[in-house]
C-alpha cells in the first residue's frame, strides 16, 4: 500500500468537516472526495459522510478501514460512551425477549461485532459456548480480558461468515452491526450458512423513515438506516422466518432517540 500523506489528509479532512459544519455541502463533498483520493482505503469514512450529506450512492457497507479505526480509537472508552452517554441497552433487550419468549438455553452462540463483550456478557449464563468476532483488535483484547468467550477472532463479520468451517451455531447475534452495513445479503446469507436448522438469528437495526422509499441509506450520524420491508424481504429470501420484530430505541443521539428494530428470526429447518 502506498504511504499516505498524513498532513494532506488531515488538512483535507478538517477542511471538509468545517465546510460541512458551515452548510456548504457542495464544497464539503469536493473536499471529502479529495480525502478519498489521498486515502482510497477510507480510514476516515469520507464515502459514508458523502452519502450522509445526500450525495452519491451509499456504499454497500462502511469501509473496513473506517470501522476498524473508529473502534480501535474508542475501545478504552467504548462502554462508557455507549452505555452511559448514549443509553445503549440492546443486549439487555435481547435477553429480556429471549426470556419472555422462553427461548434457550443455547449450545453455541456466535456474537458478531462483539465489541468489548456487552452482548456476550449479558447472555453468558444462557449459552454453553460463545465465539466472538470483531474487526477491532483493541475491542477483542478488552473482551478477552473479561474471560466471557470460549473463542475470539479479529475479523470482518462478512469475511468470517464466508470462511468459517467450525461447527454450526444455534444462536447468532448482531447487536449494533447493521448500522455499519448497507446491503444485508452477505450478512443474512452468511448467518444462515453457519447456523443449525431452527437456529435463532437476533439483530438490531436503525430504521429508515417509512416515507423513504430506499432499502437503506446513511443517516445524519454516518450510520446506516434500513427499511423494515427490506429486512423482512431479505430474511425471507435467505430462508428465515420472523419470530418477532420489536420497535426499540437503539440509542440516544444529540438527545434524540434513534428508532430501530430488534429482530428475532429462525432458520427454517
Amino acid at each position: 500500500m502506498a504511504k499516505i500523506d498524513e498532513d494532506a489528509l488531515a488538512e483535507a479532512y478538517n477542511r471538509a468537516l468545517a465546510l460541512e459544519k458551515a452548510g456548504d455541502i457542495d464544497a464539503a463533498v469536493k473536499a471529502y472526495e479529495e480525502v478519498l483520493a489521498i486515502d482510497p482505503e477510507d480510514h476516515g469514512g469520507a464515502s459514508v459522510r458523502i452519502a450522509s450529506l445526500g450525495r452519491g450512492e451509499a456504499p454497500p457497507k462502511a469501509p473496513d478501514a473506517y470501522v476498524e479505526t473508529l473502534f480501535d480509537q474508542h475501545a478504552e472508552a467504548f462502554e462508557d460512551i455507549l452505555v452511559e452517554q448514549l443509553g445503549y441497552a440492546v443486549p439487555a433487550m435481547v435477553r429480556q425477549r429471549l426470556q419472555a419468549l422462553e427461548l434457550g438455553p443455547f449450545k453455541r452462540m456466535l456474537d458478531l461485532g462483539c465489541g468489548t463483550g456487552l452482548t456476550g456478557g449479558t447472555l453468558r449464563d444462557m449459552v454453553d459456548d460463545i465465539t466472538g468476532i470483531d474487526i477491532s483488535e483493541k475491542m477483542v483484547e478488552l473482551a478477552h480480558e473479561k474471560d466471557l468467550y470460549e473463542t475470539l477472532y479479529v475479523a470482518e463479520v462478512e469475511d468470517f461468515l464466508e470462511d468459517n468451517d467450525e461447527e454450526a451455531f444455534d444462536l447468532i447475534t448482531a447487536t449494533d452491526v447493521l448500522p455499519y452495513l448497507g446491503a444485508l445479503e452477505p450478512l443474512f446469507f452468511g448467518a444462515a450458512e453457519n447456523m443449525v436448522a431452527s437456529g435463532l438469528f437476533i439483530f438490531s437495526s436503525e430504521t429508515l423513515d417509512p416515507s423513504d422509499t430506499r432499502t437503506y441509506a446513511v443517516g445524519p450520524h454516518q450510520r446506516y438506516l434500513h427499511s423494515e420491508a427490506y429486512i423482512r424481504e431479505r430474511l425471507a429470501s435467505t430462508g428465515f422466518e420472523i419470530v418477532e420484530i420489536s420497535d426499540i430505541n437503539v440509542r440516544m443521539q444529540d438527545g434524540n432517540p434513534s428508532p430501530g428494530h430488534l429482530v428475532i428470526a429462525r432458520l427454517k429447518g
